[in-house]
């Protein structure tokens, strides 16, 4: 697979000047960290994670790596901090760091995305946060199932259960039952995800907003509704993915790549019903999408639409799009 369009130099786009501006060389200041530098590392988190979901890892990756390694981390080794600082700068930290897990995960760099979820969950258990131990254990279960290994999934997601329940955070309850849904599709339990579904539905129903911490702002109807999709589709329920699929579009701005990953699961579903011809005209919709982001995961998307659609590779429609996406350089069937 060429990768030319998806993942290019961290310094193209403007947003991504701004924030390399912002971390380019920079170390932390000599005097001991205070709730100053806590709100800043927050602010930097909020910046990149704007611009990943936007533009995805490719134009985020390298200013946030440099401003993990040379900004944030000697924070979190500094002795001098009083306990009233280690906490809310721990719980800043491990917010970057996981945005660096899935910036890696969304760049093609698995092992490092799992080295920086590992160091985040052992970050949030050392200073006994539950609920951020749940959203790690749910990052690693999302990760697991992206990669097929459907064990590791449905186990990570029983754990972020867990810690969930501990926190009390609704929101997290329902992430964590939809992420062991998906493992359990993966695995062909269709009774056990159905009741995985059946649970996060529930816990969703009593989402209070005012109660759900920033960091899981994300995970709203949309996001909830994919996670669906991709369930209900990987169990082999296609129309009921469809039916999915469609609701997850009705997002709210700023979320570029996540557009493109849930228009191109609609184009999946259909494909998987044999609506060839609608199937190609998501599918052409993603890949106009494609142009402004920079993710291997968009890449993996798109060419999972075409492997989809490969038992009609005659069809002129079918070939009109693999000529697209062989031109972004996204791998189609040969035959």
């Amino acid at each position: 697979m060429r990768r030319r369009q998806f993942i290019r130099s961290a310094g193209a786009g403007a947003a991504t000047i701004g924030l390399t501006l912002l971390t380019g060389g920079t170390a932390v200041a000599a005097d001991r960290v205070g709730m100053v530098k806590v709100d800043d590392v927050r602010k930097m988190t909020r910046a990149f994670r704007e611009t990943d979901n936007e533009f995805g890892g490719g134009a985020t990756r390298s200013g946030l790596d440099n401003y993990l390694t040379n900004t944030v981390e000697p924070m979190l080794r500094d002795t001098r901090m009083t306990d009233a600082v280690k906490k809310p700068l721990f719980r800043a930290g491990v917010e970057l760091r996981q945005l660096a897990g899935w910036v890696a995960y969304d760049v093609g760099h698995a092992s490092d995305g799992r080295k920086h979820l590992r160091e985040a969950l052992n970050m949030s258990q050392e200073i006994e946060d539950d609920a951020l131990v749940g959203e790690m254990f749910a990052a690693m279960s999302h990760h697991a199932a992206f990669r097929g290994n459907s064990e590791g999934a449905v186990d990570l997601a029983l754990a972020a259960q867990q810690a969930a329940r501990r926190s009390g955070i609704p929101a997290l309850e329902a992430e964590a039952a939809v992420m062991e849904a998906h493992g359990r599709a993966l695995e062909r339990e269709q009774r056990p995800c159905l009741d995985a579904l059946n649970r996060a539905e529930r816990a969703f129903a009593r989402v209070d907003t005012g109660r759900t911490p920033t960091w899981l702002a994300y995970f709203d109807s949309s996001y909830l509704a994919a996670k669906f999709a991709h369930t209900f589709r990987d169990i082999g329920m296609p129309a009921e993915a469809e039916r999915f699929a469609r609701r997850s579009l009705r997002m709210t701005e700023g979320y570029g790549r996540g557009r493109l990953f849930n228009t191109a699961l609609l184009a999946s579903t259909l494909a998987d019903q044999q609506k060839v011809e609608e199937a190609c005209a998501e599918a052409r919709n993603a890949v106009r999408l494609a142009t402004n982001v920079r993710s291997v995961r968009a890449a993996s998307y798109l060419a999972d639409v075409g492997r989809r659609l490969s038992p009609h590779s005659q069809n002129a429609q079918v070939q009109a799009l693999y000529k697209q996406l062989d031109d972004i350089g996204v791998a189609t069937p040969r035959f």
